[in-house]
This record gives structure tokens, sequence and C-alpha cells, in this order.
């Protein structure tokens, strides 16, 4: 086997182990958001098992792009795959941890009566979801159009999560018992705000290692491309 094609199947190990990854942290944020929404806290456990396998990835993929880079010596785009992959593993792991805070948020609130009925954060939710899924096809398929619409994506979060800090404001100006409730949903759609940035970043480092453009100061202007 040449080197070459020894170190092509290893890249193909580290997509198949990002995916994963990313595939765990879609269904984390799923799970969290469908806790709330249906105030069950047995998928508090299973996210939190989930949680352990996205870490232990975290672990694995490290050491196989670390491996790759003492031993293979990859040059011009592998170089750039590898070296994004590690930042993108990051990222997803940054996402598992806010799924599992989502959940802490929501063991407070179902020991509550429901302040109002969820819209907005299951929206946010499927959103964000939807970001972490097309931000790591784009970076498997080379996709940088594809990596773009990520970015895009993150105002309509950013927007959700102004409208329901606006509504919850209300709530907590006209009867004060409803504080409490109210600032934890706030966290809740903090959280989601947060897993949509991260998916920005990983459809950032995409453009990055498609194109070779850092774009990280540059989003509106490519936003608006």
């Amino acid at each position: 086997m040449t080197p070459q094609r020894h170190l092509d199947e290893e890249l193909g190990l580290l997509k198949e182990k990002l995916f994963t990854m990313a595939s765990l942290a879609e269904t984390m944020i799923h799970k969290a958001i469908r806790s709330l929404v249906e105030r069950d806290e047995t998928l508090f456990q299973v996210v939190e098992e989930q949680e352990k396998k996205v870490n232990h990835l975290e672990i694995e993929i490290d050491e196989l792009c670390l491996k790759l880079l003492a031993l293979k010596q990859p040059m011009a785009t592998d170089l750039r795959f590898i070296t994004s992959a590690m930042k993108i593993n990051s990222e997803l792991e940054r996402i598992g941890d806010l799924a599992v805070n989502i959940t802490q948020r929501v063991a407070v609130l179902i020991k509550q009566p429901q302040l109002k009925p969820l819209i907005d954060i299951p929206r946010m939710a499927e959103l964000t979801q939807k970001m972490v899924k097309d931000s790591l096809d784009a970076f498997i398929q080379k996709d940088a159009d594809l990596a773009r619409s990520v970015l895009t994506r993150d105002d309509e979060v950013d927007g959700l999560k102004g409208q329901i800090f606006r509504e919850l404001l209300t709530f907590m100006l006209s009867d004060q018992s409803t504080i409490p409730r109210s600032l934890e949903l706030i966290l809740v759609s903090r959280h989601l705000e947060r897993i949509g940035d991260h998916a920005t970043n990983i459809a950032e480092d995409v453009v990055y290692l498609v194109l070779g453009k850092d774009i990280r100061h540059h989003i509106e202007t490519e936003r608006n491309k």
C-alpha cells in the first residue's frame, strides 16, 4: 500500500468518527429539548450517556489527528483537512456540553408549573440541530456553498433568541412569580444560540478548508454575497 493510500484510509476513518460525533450531538440537542417539551426527566440520562460517547470520540479524534500530523507529514489540502478536523472536533464537544446544560435547566423547570406553551425554543432547537448537521455535511463533502448557508441561518437563531427574551421579559414585568422560570427558559435559549455559534464556527472552517480563505472576521461580507 502506498503512503498516500494509507493516508487516505486514515482520513476516511477520521471523517467517520467526526460524522458519528456530529450525529450524537444532533441527537443530544433533540432529546434535551424533547425533555423540556414533554417534561420527561428520563431523557436526562440518555443525554448524559451520549455526552460520554462524545467525550470519548473527542479524545480518539485528537489522537488520530496528532498521529497523522506526526507520522504522515500531510501537505496542502490534507494538512488543512486535519487541522480543520481538530477544530471541528472541539466545537462538537462543546455542543455536547451545551446540550447537557440544557437538561440541567430543564431539571429545574419541570418541577414547576409550565409557564407558557413552547413554540420558539423548539424552533430554535430545530434550526441549530440542522445547522450542526449541515456544517458537518459541508465539511465531509467539501461544500463551501452549504457552509455559507449555515452562516446565514445563524441570524435567524439570534432573532429567535431576542424574541424569546422580549416575550419572557413581559411575563417577568407583569408577574414577579414568573421570574425564576423565565430566567431558566432564557438560559435554554442562550445555550441554543451558543450551539448555533459553534455550528457557524464549523462552517467557517469548511470555507477555509475548501477555499483556503479565512472568513472569521468577515462574516457579514460573506453573508451579503
